[in-house]
This record gives structure tokens, sequence and C-alpha cells, in this order.
């Protein structure tokens, strides 16, 4: 479907930028959504190992690049967590789950308030999908009255 050409090819070729600006806004926010679900998922794995892990055990530390040593925990009272901004704090067991169920409030709120902001997105594609048909409507018509003249 081209939608340039006659007299109203300029607003169309303005109006298929900005809804393809739309749909590219559209799939970043989605993006940040999975990401901020994946950071979530890693947190309850975090608060499910501190509250199974026991002093003692035998764990998988990675190290990087996919290698992981294998590691006794010897003390699983205190868990140091990443605050953000490059900082991290060691905290009592309970703390440390305490810490980690605020980041996914955190989390959650963001993911509500991108939601939120997709949902506008969505509707402002809508709005301007709208307007191309009826942009294209028109230049139809338009075409057709010009070749009836001729």
């Amino acid at each position: 479907m081209s939608l340039g050409g006659g007299g109203g090819g300029g607003q169309m070729q303005e109006l298929a930028a900005q809804l393809e600006e739309l749909e590219e806004h559209q799939e970043a926010i989605e993006a940040e959504i999975e990401r901020l679900q994946v950071e979530k998922q890693e947190i309850n794995e975090a608060i499910e190992a501190i509250d199974e892990l026991e002093s003692g055990a035998t764990v998988q530390v990675p190290l990087g690049g996919g290698a992981f040593v294998r590691a006794e925990v010897r003390d699983i009272d205190e868990i140091t967590i990443t605050l953000g901004a490059d900082y991290a704090a060691e905290r009592k067991q309970e703390g440390a789950v305490d810490t980690l169920e605020s980041k996914q409030d955190t989390l959650d709120d963001r993911i509500d308030e991108l939601r939120s902001e997709a949902a506008e997105v969505e509707s402002e594609s809508a709005e301007l999908e709208q307007r191309i048909e009826q942009a294209q409507a028109q230049q139809m018509q338009q075409l057709q009255q010009q070749q009836q003249n001729e």
C-alpha cells in the first residue's frame, strides 16, 4: 500500500512516519516491561534461595561468562544486597528478603506505569491509523474526481 502520491502525499507521509514512531515506542516499552519481569523473576529466585539455603549448603556461584564454581555457604545470616548506583549493603536474612521484596514492589510500580504508557501509545496509534484511512479515502476521492474531469 502506497501512502504517498497525489495532493495529500506529504500529509500521508507525515502520518505514516508518526505511526512508525509510535510503533517503535510501543516496542521499546514492551521490551522494557519484559526486562523488568525477568528482573522480578530473578529476585523471586533469590528470595526462594535465601528462604531455603542453610549454612553448610553447597551452591554453584556464578563467576561470569557462564562459568560457575562450587562453594559451601558458611553463614546464611548475613547477605549482601545491591541497592543500586554501585552500592551494596549487608543484611540479616530477614532484612535481605525485605529489601528484595521492596525492589519487587518498585518494579511492579514501574511495570504498571509502562503498561499505562503502552495503553496510551496504543490509543494514539489507533487514532493515527484512523486518520491515515480517512486521508487515504479523501485522496482516492480526489483521484476519482480528477479522472472524471479528464
